[in-house]
C-alpha cells in the first residue's frame, strides 16, 4: 500500500499531533539524508569542467576533437562538453585514457556528429593513433573511455546504403549512457562492442545488423526504425557463461511501410543473447522472427527470447522453434537497471543518471 503523503503533509503541520518518538528520529535521519546528498550532488555538479564548442569561434573550441583532446589522461574529474547547434562533419575519438566525459546538444535534431566511413575506407585525421581497421575502426565516432554519456546528440555514418559496413558509433567502455540520441545508417550502425551501456529515449535505424557486439546493454523506450531488409541485431556471446547480451524494453519497432522484411536477429556469436520485452514490433517483422546465420548449431546455443510484445509483427506462431516466450519468472531478471547495474554496493547507472547536466543549467 502507497503511503498517502499528501494526508502525511498535514499531520506535519499540525501543531497538536504528537509523533511517536521512532518517527521523530527516522524524520530527521531522512531530512538529514536529503540534506547532504542535495550538498554533495550541487558540488559534485560544480566540480565538472564545462566546455564549449561553437562552429562560429564564439566557444571554448571550434571542433569536438579539440575540446576532447584537452581532457586530461586518466581523467577523475566529469568534463561536459556542450555542442552548440550545427552539423560537426569530424571523425571523432574519445581514447581509453579520457574518462568522465559528457557531450552534450540542445537537441539531437540540432545537433549531428556525422562521417562517411566505411570497413574499407577509413580516415579519421588522427595518422599518429592505431584505432583500428575494417568494421572497427570505422565508427564516425568511437568511444573508449568509461563513464561516457551522451544527451541530445546525433552520430551518423553518412556513407550511403550499399556501402557495406559503416558505423555511426562504436562502443568500447563500460558504464556509458545515451539519452535523447539518434543514432543514423544503414548497415552496422550501431556498434556496442563491450562493456555496459544503457539507452533510453533513444532513435535507432538501419538495415544490416544495425546494433550489434558482445556488450551489456539496456534500451530502454527506444525507437528502433527499419530501412529495409535485413536484422536489426547481431550479439556476438561466445559461451554460456558470459553475462552480455542486449535487451530491448518498452521500445518501438518500424518500418518503411512494407511487410515482413526484417528479421529480429541473429547470432553472430554461437551464444548471442537477445531480448525483446513489452515491446510494439510492425508489420515489418518476418513471421519466424529469428535467424540463424546459415548454422544449424547456432540454433542449439543462441538465447533469443520475448516476452509480451504486441503489434501485427509480434507473437506469431510461425516463430522459429528455437526462440520463444519467456513467462514471467524467467523474463524478471531482463526487465530491471540490475541488469547492467548488477552490483548494489557499487552502482553506477544511478550515479550517471544523477549527473546529467542538461544544456541550459
Amino acid at each position: 500500500m502507497k503511503e498517502d503523503l499528501s494526508s502525511t503533509h498535514i499531520q506535519h503541520q499540525n501543531p497538536h499531533h504528537k509523533f511517536h518518538p521512532t518517527v521523530l528520529l527516522l524524520e530527521i535521519i531522512f531530512q538529514s539524508f536529503c540534506r547532504r546528498y542535495n550538498s554533495q550532488e550541487v558540488r559534485r555538479r560544480s566540480m565538472a569542467r564545462v566546455i564549449l564548442v561553437a562552429h562560429d569561434g564564439t566557444g571554448d573550441y571550434r571542433t569536438l576533437q579539440e575540446a576532447i583532446d584537452t581532457v586530461p589522461f586518466s581523467n577523475t574529474r566529469r568534463t561536459v562538453i556542450r555542442l552548440s547547434p550545427g552539423i560537426y562533419k569530424q571523425p571523432v575519438y574519445v581514447p581509453k585514457t579520457k574518462n568522465l566525459i559528457t557531450l552534450a546538444g540542445l537537441s539531437p535534431e540540432l545537433t549531428v556528429i556525422t562521417w562517411n566511413n566505411t570497413a574499407n575506407k577509413i580516415d579519421h585525421h588522427q595518422p599518429s593513433r592505431l584505432i583500428g581497421t575494417g568494421t572497427f575502426g570505422c565508427g564516425s565516432t568511437i568511444v573508449e573511455g568509461e563513464d561516457f554519456i551522451a544527451e541530445n546528440i546525433t552520430f551518423e555514418n553518412s556513407a550511403p546504403e550499399g556501402s557495406g559496413q559503416a558505423v555511426a558509433i562504436r562502443v568500447t567502455a563500460d558504464r556509458c549512457a545515451f539519452y535523447n540520441c539518434r543514432f543514423l545508417g544503414w548497415q552496422d550502425t550501431l556498434y556496442l562492442h563491450y562493456g555496459k551501456q544503457y539507452l533510453k529515449d533513444c532513435y535507432i535505424e538501419g538495415s544490416v545488423d544495425f546494433i550489434f557486439g558482445n556488450s551489456t546493454a539496456l534500451l530502454e523506450h527506444c525507437h528502433i526504425h527499419c530501412k529495409s531488409a535485413g536484422f536489426i541485431t547481431a550479439q556476438s556471446r561466445k559461451s554460456s557463461q558470459e553475462a552480455t547480451g542486449y535487451v530491448f524494453l518498452r521500445c518501438v519497432i518500424t518500418g518503411n511501410g512494407g511487410t515482413a522484411y526484417s528479421y529480429l536477429g541473429r547470432p553472430w556469436g554461437p551464444f548471442g543473447r537477445v531480448v525483446f520485452a513489452h515491446t510494439y514490433m510492425d508489420a515489418c517483422i518476418k513471421h519466424h522472427g529469428w535467424n540463424n546465420w546459415g548454422k544449424t548449431e547456432n540454433e542449439r546455443s543462441a538465447c533469443f527470447y520475448e516476452y509480451r510484445c504486441f503489434g501485427p509483427g509480434s507473437g506469431s506462431d510461425k516463430r522459429v522453434t528455437w526462440a520463444r516466450e519467456l513467462v514471467k519468472e524467467e523474463a524478471e531478471q531482463f526487465l530491471m537497471h540490475s541488469f547492467i547495474d548488477p552490483n548494489p554496493e557499487r552502482p553506477w547507472l544511478a550515479q550517471r543518471m544523477a549527473l546529467r547536466v542538461p544544456f541550459s543549467a
